[in-house]
């Protein structure tokens, strides 16, 4: 009778759980890029660029309107995907210090233990190796654009020649040729793209030169009442390097840049034919001030959105693919990126801060045989939530130390409630001054504790300032919607468990 009685329970749950779900469990490919902001994506309804591919999977699925992360740097937000956990329990919490324990549970290796095959291929830097696929293949650290090296299984080294978005897609259709097609699978691809220092592929070089870019509404802001801004090392102004980042060097036949360096003759050529003019009518024209900040700011422009152009064109090829192969149907293609960017936006480029264009990240999802294509989401998600959302798809019990919430219920129902406010903490204290600090979003406002390198806070009303310019923290008239976004925040803290925010609160800080 017990044993009766405890079966009822189980099929009880998973009818409940997974009452909506197809009887065929989906396969899933989910594309992580680097660095890519929303506003360079036509489906979010930026005109900086056309990108088909990844506006394909928003039509034929479901676009984010508002999808977050939990820590807007790479090594960071990829281990946040992996566990469903937040930085300062997977133990990730920055690109200095930190390297991943595979040991942990991951929603991968549950996809492993319930039939399905999986793999990673591409960027994973994470420090250390893979644990838990079935088939890795990846690039060490951040990887090189041009003729990339590539970590095999083994631990041998091999490097290709070509372009890296290219190549990452070629590995996955090699793996996906050579799975078992009796089980499931579960595919990671991770790109370089569009990481610093934004390399287009050969033939994207110069797409966008006809095109002037309008400089941001805030590009020259001056950080007025918010003292982290004020201290940060990240302009465009400032900090990108004309060499390294823009590729103007005075003798193109004599770069030791390592990104220029292992191209092969051929692809030196080019380089040089492109590059070389550009720089000669930079010389000539003697740039000072603003005019060669604002130069500087269309030739970064220029260089990302052609990089954009390159890894959108793999992402299509993955999507081909899967129409080829008569996989589209029941395979959940989930595309996002590890964090938003700033593409101009304060006078920046890099991401981190908990403002919008960082903390903020792209994030479409096509699933044809439950998501209603078009669908336009206006929850709050976060990258947190997409551990729980791919083992809730696949039918799979949602272990309780993930601290994500699945996401499937807005896809099958997108007026379904959402979470009332989202959780951000930001570790590292070194590259790019950008002063450690933790807060929470609602719909309206936002409350920043920063601490470490600055002490203050920091409060937004995003309705009637969007652009986060006016710091209104400790104005007169807000100690009421502060009180209360405090005292969320402590509630959103002890419910993460983030001990070391929970100390910093209690001893308050500079400005409190």
């Amino acid at each position: 009778m017990k044993t009766f009685l405890c079966l009822i329970t189980v099929l009880g749950y998973g009818f409940s759980t997974y009452a909506q779900q197809p009887a065929k469990r989906p396969n899933i490919v989910i594309i992580v890029s680097d660095d890519h902001a929303y506003q360079a994506i036509s489906a979010y309804g930026g005109n900086l660029m056309q990108t088909p591919s990844i506006d394909r999977i928003a039509r034929e699925g479901a676009i984010m309107n508002k999808a977050y992360v939990t820590n807007s740097i790479c090594g960071p937000s990829r281990a946040v995907i992996l566990t469903g956990k937040y930085s300062h329990k997977n133990g990730f919490k920055d690109n200095e210090n930190s390297s991943f324990d595979g040991s942990q549970n991951t929603f991968v290796k549950e996809l492993g233990h319930n039939g399905y095959q999986t793999a990673w291929v591409g960027k994973w830097h994470l420090e250390t190796e893979p644990q838990g696929f079935d088939y890795w293949k990846i690039l060490p650290g951040q990887g090189h654009y041009f003729n990339p090296d590539f970590i095999n299984m083994d631990g041998s080294r091999e490097r290709i020649e070509g372009y890296v978005s290219s190549l990452t897609q070629d590995v996955a259709e090699e793996w996906l040729d050579s799975r078992d097609k009796t089980k499931p699978f579960a595919l990671v691809i991770g790109h370089k793209a569009t990481h610093r220092t934004w390399m287009p592929d050969l033939n994207d070089m110069g797409i966008f030169d006809g095109k002037t870019f309008p400089l941001p509404a805030n590009f020259y802001d001056h950080y007025k009442n918010r003292e982290a801004a004020t201290v940060q090392d990240m302009t465009i102004d400032k900090t990108m390097i004309m060499g390294y980042d823009l590729k103007m060097f005075p003798d193109y036949d004599k770069i030791s840049d390592g990104n220029i360096t292992r191209m092969t003759e051929a692809q030196r050529a080019r380089f040089k034919a492109y590059y070389k003019p550009i720089y000669e009518d930079l010389m000539a024209q003697n740039l000072q001030g603003k005019a060669l900040v604002e130069w500087k700011f269309q030739r970064y422009m220029r260089d990302y959105l052609a990089t954009a152009a390159s890894m959108d064109r793999s992402i299509g090829r993955m999507l081909d693919y899967l129409d080829q192969h008569g996989l589209a149907e029941n395979t959940l293609v989930l595309y996002l990126s590890d964090q938003g960017f700033y593409m101009g936006e304060h006078g920046w480029f890099d991401k981190r801060f908990m403002y919008e264009e960082s903390f903020r990240t792209p994030m479409v999802v096509r699933w044809p045989a439950v998501v209603k294509p078009g669908s336009q989401l206006g929850q709050f998600v976060m990258n947190l939530d997409i551990a729980p959302t791919m083992l809730h798809a696949a039918g799979v019990r949602i272990p309780n130390e993930m601290q994500g919430e699945s996401f499937l219920k807005y896809l099958q129902q997108p007026r379904a409630k959402g979470r009332e406010a989202m959780y951000y903490h930001y570790y590292e204290n070194g590259e790019h001054a950008v002063s450690p600090h933790f807060g929470i979003r609602t719909e309206r406002y936002k409350l920043i504790r920063f601490y470490k390198r600055v002490e203050s806070w920091e409060l937004y009303d995003l309705e009637k300032d969007p652009q986060e310019m006016n710091n209104l923290y400790g104005q007169k008239g807000y100690e009421k919607i502060t009180a209360k976004l405090r005292s969320q925040l402590r509630e959103m803290i002890k419910k993460y468990e983030d001990d070391e925010a929970r100390q910093l609160l209690e001893k308050g800080s500079g400005n409190s």
